[in-house]
C-alpha cells in the first residue's frame, strides 16, 4: 500500500511539473505536450485536470500514511507477542525449578521416614 501511494504522489508531482514546466502554462490560451500528444484545454478542462491530480496527490498520501500507520501497528504487536513469550518462558522455567524442588523435598521426607522406621514396623 506504502509503495502504491508513492507511486499515485510521484504520478501527480509528475503532472504537477510537467504542467508547470510548459512555457505556455501561464498564457490565456495554454497548449500542452505530452507524450507527442499535443493539446489546448480551455478553463474548466484545466480546473478539472488540476482536481484530478490534486485528488489523485492526496488519495497517494492517505495511503502512505495508512500503510505506515498499519505496519507500525504490526510492528508493535509484534514487540509485545515476543516480549510476552519471553514472559512466558521464564515463567515457565520458573514453575519448572519450583516442581523440581517441591519433588526433591518430597523424595528426601520419603527417604528420610523410611530410614526412620525400626525393622519391626517395615512390612514383610
Amino acid at each position: 500500500m506504502i509503495v502504491l501511494g508513492l507511486v499515485l504522489v510521484l504520478i501527480a508531482t509528475g503532472a504537477i511539473v510537467v504542467a508547470s514546466m510548459e512555457p505556455s502554462a501561464t498564457a490565456t490560451d495554454a497548449s500542452f505536450s505530452v507524450f507527442g500528444y499535443g493539446f489546448a484545454p480551455n478553463h474548466l478542462e484545466m480546473f478539472v485536470a488540476g482536481a484530478g491530480v490534486a485528488a489523485v496527490l492526496l488519495l497517494g498520501i492517505a495511503m502512505v500514511n495508512s500503510g505506515s500507520r498499519r505496519a507500525a501497528k504490526r510492528r508493535r504487536a509484534l514487540r509485545h507477542n515476543r516480549s510476552e513469550a519471553v514472559r512466558l518462558e521464564e515463567e515457565k522455567r520458573e514453575l519448572e525449578r519450583e516442581l523440581k524442588r517441591e519433588r526433591h523435598s518430597d523424595d528426601q521426607l520419603v527417604a528420610g521416614a523410611s530410614a526412620q522406621r525400626r525393622p519391626e514396623d517395615r512390612p514383610a
